[in-house]
């Protein structure tokens, strides 16, 4: 049997091909381009002038739409990267997400049919949220732990007779990632003009922090009424640390509770995914009538509802 090439190209297997090929291209200019604060080659090189290729002009172009219409919709997901501390631009991140939407909707179109490509290209928006999501979590926790430790080193530096910018500054040189960054985003802020107190409560926001907000209120009443804001530092610290004792106490004996969530939730995916290895013709019942679409979405609704039930039994504020 003869197959054209226009045939071959239209099948769903070419299609999902050149969507890859196209989708590898693009993330190959964004990982393998020269930085942005590179020596142009015309400057290297005088009388030798290469304008950039059709790839940089439709990532240039894409994302130079992108980031028209997020201005337009004043869409806020800048404050998502930035309390993820992803250093890139929100229109960036959306092309790069958009790419990969592409790839997982060519994988899927190859490996299975459009269907599942499309279902997995949807999936990707959710996938970049979550991400986002955890980093900034780890991110907040990570601050959380140090700040003990940062506020005594700027008691420290206040004994030493430091001023209260300089002491801000030693803990942005000294404490780890991302004490220092935040510290430093503070000193800067400082620099060009802005009050203290405001740069403060805002990394106290955008850290999610209440022990911060604790130290700028600290802060704040001590530049008011004056007194020595070492020993007050101090008093804060202590009550943030027997915090943290106690909060490493809560995670500790909750770490089974939320062990026993993962794999309850994890174990319905997995046995699905066992018997559509194993036994796809026993699987496959439910995809050939409408029963077995209502079954799936029951069991999709009871699971959504089971998960957050379980998060809500394991996630212990106080």
């Amino acid at each position: 049997m003869n197959v054209s090439a226009t045939q071959v190209l239209t099948s769903p297997a070419g299609l999902g091909v050149m969507a890859l090929s196209l989708a590898v291209l693009i993330i190959a200019f964004l990982v393998f381009s020269p930085p942005p604060g590179r020596i142009p080659r015309a400057r290297r090189r005088p009388g030798v002038h290469d304008g950039p290729g059709i790839i940089s002009r439709m990532a240039t172009s894409a994302t130079s739409a992108i980031d028209t219409t997020l201005s337009r919709r004043g869409a806020p997901g800048a404050g998502a990267l930035e309390r993820a501390g992803v250093k890139m631009g929100l229109q960036d991140f959306v092309f790069l997400v958009g790419v990969a939407a592409v790839v997982t909707f060519a994988l899927g179109l190859v490996a299975v049919g459009p269907v599942t490509g499309f279902f997995l290209a949807l999936l990707t928006p959710l996938g970049a949220k979550v991400f986002l999501d955890v980093r900034a979590s780890r991110r907040r926790a990570a601050f959380a732990d140090q700040l003990d430790d940062s506020l005594q080193l700027m008691a420290s530096s206040l004994r030493a007779g430091h001023s209260l910018l300089q002491a801000l500054a030693s803990v942005a040189r000294e404490a780890e990632e991302p004490t220092s960054e935040e510290f430093a985003r503070i000193i800067n802020e400082t620099r060009v003009g802005r009050d203290l107190a405001p740069a403060l409560e805002e990394t106290a926001r955008r850290m999610g922090s209440e022990d911060f907000e604790w130290v700028t209120q600290a802060i704040a009443i001590n530049r008011e009424v004056g007194g020595n804001l070492a020993e007050v530092l101090d008093g804060v610290g202590n009550t943030i640390r027997e915090r943290n004792q106690i909060r490493r106490q809560v995670k500790a004996l909750a770490a089974e509770g939320k062990l026993s969530a993962y794999v309850l939730m994890a174990l319905p995916f997995g046995i699905g995914g066992f018997l559509f290895v194993s036994n796809p013709e026993y699987i496959s019942k439910f995809f050939e009538s409408l029963l077995g679409y209502t079954l799936i979405g029951i069991s999709v609704v009871l699971l959504v509802v089971g998960g957050l039930w379980l998060r809500k039994v394991v996630n212990i504020k106080f």
